[in-house]
């Protein structure tokens, strides 16, 4: 058994798993899409080979000019016996072929909300998470999708808070006064992992890579002045998004996420969204309130596995 990255004379092969879609990500048009755009590459997609037979394909997913993938995409098997061992080994290999220091992988499965009451996909579901958690992603995160289309109506703008624009080192620093008590995991786990002014630097030049236009980031005040909180609509692949929005600790309670995230809805709707998307925590429950409060619904959930904090 020979694990390796693909080359093109594998393309036939890769595309006919593609078409067994379990609860893959990756569809042929994403394929092709993400190919061409640079998220999907050569050198990020594994199979495990056996006399020259392909038995297994991992399609990890990273942004373009990454120098190594951020999320798994996709496992499939060709073979006939359990496929958990043949995955795990694939995870490793790919983790292994990171440096220690590059931020942990992670794998994401994007489901509908009633997911659970569907015997298919957690028959599919339930093998790969076996063998992500074999290979080390052992922590568990679940996290509501939101969606905002023009048909919802826009939110009311704030009438409290004026919104400025500011240079990175601002927002450096309010990302790490906002990610004092936080209940979104993932930031816990870059904290744990690189410090608080570490997570914040990382998590700045992450949404600065992303397809969303730098100049859309507001600092928010109240009347008397006061630095409230931060809105950084953005965009991904799949289009607008909400990024990122925070309120200062001491501030806290007073509905000011609302505000912020009503800001960010009116920034990218005068852009032209047609949708807007937005994730939180199953256990973010006032952000969760303050998206159904502002008109957005929830479509579905994206389960995310990844490795403990350190």
């Amino acid at each position: 058994m020979t694990i390796r990255t693909t080359v093109e004379a594998d393309l036939d092969t890769i595309l006919s798993l593609i078409e067994q879609k379990s609860v893959n990500t990756v569809t042929l048009d994403r394929y092709g899409e993400y190919v061409a755009d640079g998220y999907y590459r050569d050198d990020w997609t594994w199979v495990v080979e056996e006399d020259g037979r392909i038995l297994a394909l991992a399609i990890w997913w990273g942004a373009p000019g990454d120098a190594h993938p951020y999320s798994i995409d996709g496992l499939y098997y060709a073979g006939d016996g359990d496929p958990v061992p043949v995955w795990t080994a694939l995870i490793e290999h790919a983790v292994k072929a990171r440096p220690a220091d590059a931020e942990p992988p992670e794998y994401h499965f994007f489901l509908n909300s009633d997911w659970r009451d569907q015997p298919d996909v957690v028959a599919a579901l339930e093998p790969r998470s076996q063998a992500a958690a074999a290979a080390g992603l052992t922590e568990i995160t679940d996290r509501l999708r939101y969606e905002w289309k023009p048909a919802y109506g826009l939110p009311p703008r704030s009438t409290r808070l004026r919104f400025e624009p500011a240079d990175d080192e601002a927002f450096v620093d309010v990302f790490m006064r906002v990610s004092e008590g936080s209940l979104d995991a993932a930031t816990a786990r870059e904290i744990a992992r690189l410090g608080v002014e570490g997570a914040a630097r990382e998590e700045l030049d992450m949404y600065k890579s992303m397809p969303g236009d730098r100049s859309w980031w507001r600092l928010g005040y109240d009347a008397d002045g006061k630095l409230i909180g931060f809105a950084m609509p953005s965009a991904n692949a799949g289009g607008p998004v909400v990024g990122y929005l925070g309120v200062l600790p001491e501030q806290r309670g007073h509905g000011y996420s609302d505000d912020l995230l009503a800001e960010i809805t009116h920034l990218l709707a005068e852009t032209g969204a047609e949708h807007i998307r937005a994730d939180t925590d199953f256990g973010n429950v006032p952000m969760a309130k303050s998206f159904e409060r502002l008109g957005y619904r929830n479509f579905a959930v994206r389960r995310v596995l990844s490795f403990p904090e350190v």
